[in-house]
């Protein structure tokens, strides 16, 4: 009874984070704007997510619509970076963000693209809380944006079809991460506008883990994602999960 009281006041929503993204909502677009870094990431992830759902579904990862048939939840989509290369492989897309701005230029954006996504401005409990589900749910660095990450992650898994796929990516708890992502991306490159990232909430692997099993989604993969000053790529190493890592895990059935 506590725990549901205390779930109708949760929230994973963190109204600074919301109004930080807000402000600068109009760049999600521009390849060389504030978030240049997610234009570059975004091949990596897409195949990420393209292949295993594929092998999940048994199905052909080059056929051109891979997730045809296949409903596909954004949380914090943003500008809409992963919907609309998710809509273009066959996806019903649905993409959630909490800030206003962002999905009106993600809804704009589509519209000029010819992409029927169905943007909405909500939250993973409230969508949880209405019983929506879906055959894949991504949340991609955005976890490490919120307010209640054990809600958060009971939401992302209450959220996935039984027999579902969830995609998740963040940033690793670590003295690595904490030079590269934030000292070196924000202040010395200026990669990504300073504030942007709080080490705090940085997720450790095994926490996400244990809070996606909160959920009922069992981690199936977690894979680093690395870049190279030389090749100035992105690229994915099981070996290396010291600052960028991705996962994904199958809802529970029964």
């Amino acid at each position: 009874m506590a725990e549901s009281a205390h779930n109708q006041h949760a929230s994973t929503v963190d109204p600074a984070e919301v109004e930080r993204f807000a402000r600068i909502a109009d760049e999600w677009w521009d390849p060389r704007g504030k978030f240049a870094p997610l234009h570059q990431l975004n091949p990596v992830r897409i195949g990420f997510i393209r292949d295993r759902i594929a092998s999940h579904w048994q199905r052909d990862a080059l056929s051109g619509s891979p997730l045809h048939g296949l409903s596909v939840l954004d949380i914090g989509c943003g500008g809409g970076l992963l919907c609309e290369p998710m809509a273009r492989l066959g996806g019903q897309v649905t993409g959630i963000d909490a800030a206003e701005r962002n999905v009106a230029t993600a809804r704009l954006h589509a519209g000029g693209q010819d992409l029927a996504i169905d943007y909405r401005e909500t939250t993973a409990e409230t969508m949880a809380a209405s019983g929506a589900q879906f055959d894949v749910v991504l949340a991609l660095e955005i976890v490490e944006h919120v307010a209640d990450v054990d809600l958060f992650l009971r939401s992302v898994g209450r959220l996935a079809k039984p027999g579902g796929l969830v995609f998740l990516s963040t940033l690793n708890r670590t003295a690595k991460a904490w030079v590269l992502a934030i000292a070196g991306a924000e202040y010395v490159l200026h990669w990504l506008p300073r504030g942007t990232h709080d080490w705090r909430k940085f997720l450790k692997p095994s926490e996400a883990v244990r809070g996606l099993r909160n959920g009922g989604v069992e981690a199936q993969e977690i894979v680093g994602v690395v870049y190279s000053p030389l090749s100035r790529a992105w690229s994915l190493n099981r070996r290396d999960l010291d600052v960028n890592y991705m996962l994904y895990g199958s809802k529970r059935i029964g």
